[in-house]
């Protein structure tokens, strides 16, 4: 495996106050009360700002967004070690156990795997504050057998998974580095979690397992992905079937006129095709994967897609989701009443299911990450609404953001993913702010996450 090579001379000249650097990179935004992206606004509540300034002005932690550039390096050598750990759906075990070292190395000595496969650890406060849970997933959407290696090429760092999510776990362990070596103490536990789960069928069982065993937990921050500049706070939510149809079956010619489980299949997608969605609140489907029958000479006994229904919006997924069972019922009834033995059923077999959820823009999390970017100068890019593990608290009314791990980097799911280290410290730099403000600081700042 080829390693990035950095210099600390490169990251110390580099090195200026952070006030220093928001105020010749967001002047404007240093001086306004809102911050506006596309058409994204977040109004900034005095109490919020000038708890945030009080963080700032703790020594330690203007010490520890230091220490955080400075060991960046070895930060990104982690995440490449962390990517070199095959992770495929349902099989996060090897890296699990990795993280969860790395997790008790980092003096939480208490870390576990739960009984879904997530590697939990909690950082205890002063036993009066919140519980905030900050996270980032173990699993990819690459089989087994794909080759992890990272290899670099015309400076890019190559190699499935590098970004999604192994960004999020090397920023997580950076942040805790520098809270144990600065001595901060916080008012909120801080629950630091590697989970399971959130690609394809994974379902997010793993942040679904941790809000099922953990109901006392205030506020969420998944940290997934490169680059920064946006808040994904709001949940676009999914529905994933099965329809399996199911018949007698029999021979083409000798059996003909049995009605046929592909036939019923094929008319039912036909009909789903001609469904109309809204485009706002978008609302989408596709029939994503086919299967059925025996052999070229036989009437199909039994036949199944695989469909995907999203929407930003609950009634409109509900709505979707009752249409397109509808169009499989008139399908088989229409295939049955075409041949002389109508003997086609279907069922509907639930195999995905995200929430959909939104945090408010007057969320505590949003303000404080906005306020984040601007003190770190770091361009704000608006809200946005995308599926990730933040659906789960959002549609529990628990206040959540997804926000990036820092870097730059392209090829998502893709074995050609790719990663470059480009102000890559921003990232944890971010994180740590946002969970200080949280979280609060003993004798400093008290906790802006509210407890629930």
């Amino acid at each position: 495996m080829q390693r990035i090579q950095f210099t600390l001379s490169t990251f110390i000249a580099g090195l200026r106050s952070i006030r220093a650097i928001a105020a010749l990179t967001t002047p404007f935004l240093a001086l306004s009360c809102s911050v506006f992206a596309q058409d994204s606004t977040v109004i900034i509540d005095d109490n919020v700002r000038a708890g945030f300034e009080r963080v700032l002005d703790d020594p330690r932690v203007t010490e520890a967004l230091t220490e955080i550039a400075l060991r960046e390096p070895e930060a990104i050598q982690e995440q490449f070690r962390l990517t070199e750990i095959p992770a495929p759906p349902f099989k996060e075990e090897r890296r699990a156990a990795y993280f969860l070292e790395q997790l008790k190395q980092r003096g939480l000595s208490d870390a576990y795997i739960d009984a879904e496969g997530n590697a939990i650890g909690v950082r205890k406060g002063s036993g009066n504050g919140p519980l905030l849970l900050i996270a980032a997933h173990l699993d990819t959407v690459f089989p087994e057998g794909v080759d992890t290696t990272v290899r670099e090429r015309n400076g890019r760092f190559y190699a499935p998974g590098i970004g999604d999510d192994t960004r999020g776990l090397a920023a997580m362990l950076s942040v805790i580095d520098v809270l144990n070596d600065s001595g901060i103490e916080t008012e909120a536990d801080i629950m630091f979690a590697g989970n399971v789960g959130e690609e394809g069928r994974g379902d997010l069982r793993g942040i679904k397992a941790i809000f099922r065993d953990h109901p006392g937990i205030d506020g969420f921050i998944s940290i997934d992905g490169v680059r920064l500049g946006r808040i994904t706070n709001g949940g676009t939510g999914s529905r994933r079937f099965e329809f399996q149809f199911k018949g007698p079956g029999g021979h083409s010619f000798g059996a003909f006129g049995l009605a046929s489980a592909i036939h019923a299949m094929g008319r039912a997608i036909a009909k789903i095709g001609d469904l109309e969605t809204p485009s706002d609140p978008k609302t989408t489907f596709t029939v994503g994967t086919v299967a059925g029958g025996t052999s070229v000479n036989s009437i199909a006994a039994d036949a199944v897609f695989a469909i995907d229904m999203r929407s930003n919006d609950r009634n409109q997924l509900a709505i979707l989701e009752q249409k397109a069972k509808d169009a499989a019922l008139e399908a088989v009834a229409e295939e049955n009443a075409r041949w002389n033995r109508g003997e086609i059923s279907v069922d509907f077999v639930l195999i995905g299911d995200r929430p959909v959820g939104r945090t408010d823009p007057s969320s505590p999390l949003i303000q404080l990450t906005t306020l984040a970017f601007e003190e770190l100068g770091i361009g704000f890019r608006g809200l946005s609404i995308s599926s990730t593990d933040s659906n789960v608290p959002m549609s529990l009314d628990i206040p959540a953001i997804t926000i990036d791990g820092g870097g730059d980097g392209g090829g998502a799911h893709s074995p050609d993913e790719w990663f470059v280290p480009t102000n890559s410290q921003l990232g944890p730099q971010a994180s740590f702010l946002l969970i200080l403000s949280l979280a609060g600081i003993q004798g400093t700042s008290e906790a802006l996450l509210p407890k629930l």
